[in-house]
């Protein structure tokens, strides 16, 4: 079964366990024609979530962002009309073999890392945990993933091979008038320097996506958990009003309900793995943000305090989209 016929064959296909694991309920094995088509998506800012060649619901979400820009039917598939709007990209590769840099696998790291917010608030610094959850945010996917694409790696070391899914960017040309730590931080998570620029977000909670328009044309779409039964989502109209990039976190257990009112007050340090990942954009709502997380794969998964939740990458690509004063339309 070739999910993309004529789109770069040679690497796009089902893999061959596909039906066998699918029919004994375990969990297939990497597809490279879904991982093709959402290497695609990523880069043209239909967010599919983790770059894992699995379909999925963010996979889903990402299609159909795709085909209302292409006029076509909002199937969420990867259907004949989709795969032919796919052609003209297929020179994005599906994966990319790597030498690993000094760079690539440096730290800090912290490991192991405490979930006390009172241990973590004595950190200089809530770091990956090691050079494989470094690796896996930087192209877009988790430790597990590159474990599968990579069976018989040892510790991610300089020098060494690696294959990963083709989540780099055309260009690292950021804004210089961004503080040198941030552009840092932009290179780390391969977030293209080109990026469209949007004068409106529409958070939609039936869809769990967030929207980036420019006029009425939608041009970039992500993935986002949004609230809870305890903390629903702030339907109505708000803006953005700035970003706070590698943010430190202000943890007051009383905004949590879920947390005893008698635990202190923390100042977490700043970092990947921090509650709200590597950057907050402030809402004019007090205790209300568009923000990043410590666990990619939860994204459109699991719940909120009722912030807006975003992959890492996603979150930082956004901040490039959109300044301050820009309207965050938040329904249901």
């Amino acid at each position: 079964m070739r999910k993309f016929l004529g789109l770069a064959t040679c690497l796009a296909f089902a893999s061959p366990g596909l039906a066998q694991a699918q029919a004994a309920g375990t969990r297939p094995p990497i597809d490279l024609g879904v991982l093709h088509a959402q290497v695609i998506l990523d880069h043209l800012g239909f967010a599919p979530g983790i770059l894992d060649g699995r379909e999925g619901q963010s996979l889903v979400a990402a299609l159909k962002g795709f085909q209302e820009t292409r006029g076509l039917p909002e199937t969420g598939k990867l259907d004949a009309r989709t795969l032919h709007a796919l052609h003209p990209y297929r020179a994005l590769r599906p994966v990319r073999r790597l030498t690993l840099t000094e760079d690539a696998v440096a730290g800090p790291f912290v490991n192991p890392l405490p979930k006390d917010p009172v241990e973590q608030g004595k950190l200089t610094t809530l770091a990956y945990r090691d050079p494989m959850e470094k690796l896996a945010e930087m192209f877009h996917t988790t430790p597990e993933v590159l474990a599968e694409l990579n069976p018989r790696l040892g510790t991610p070391k300089p020098g060494v091979q690696m294959i990963f899914p083709n989540a780099l960017p055309t260009s690292r040309a950021y804004p210089e008038s961004l503080r040198p730590d941030w552009r840092q931080t932009l290179h780390d998570l391969n977030v293209d320097a080109n990026q469209p620029q949007g004068d409106r977000i529409v958070v939609d909670k039936s869809e769990r996506t967030l929207r980036v328009y420019s006029g009425d044309r939608l041009v970039a779409l992500f993935s986002a958990t949004m609230g809870s039964g305890k903390d629903p989502l702030p339907i109505g109209r708000w803006k953005i009003q700035g970003a706070d990039y590698n943010p430190k976190f202000h943890y007051n257990p009383e905004l949590f309900w879920d947390v005893s009112d008698h635990k202190p007050k923390v100042l977490l340090p700043p970092g990947p793995n921090g509650p709200v990942g590597v950057l907050w954009l402030d809402l004019n709502k007090p205790h209300y943000g568009i923000h990043g997380t410590p666990e990619p794969q939860t994204i459109g998964r699991a719940e909120s305090h009722g912030c807006i939740r975003l992959t890492n990458w996603d979150v930082a690509r956004l901040s490039l989209m959109v300044k301050p004063g820009v309207p965050a339309v938040f329904q249901e």
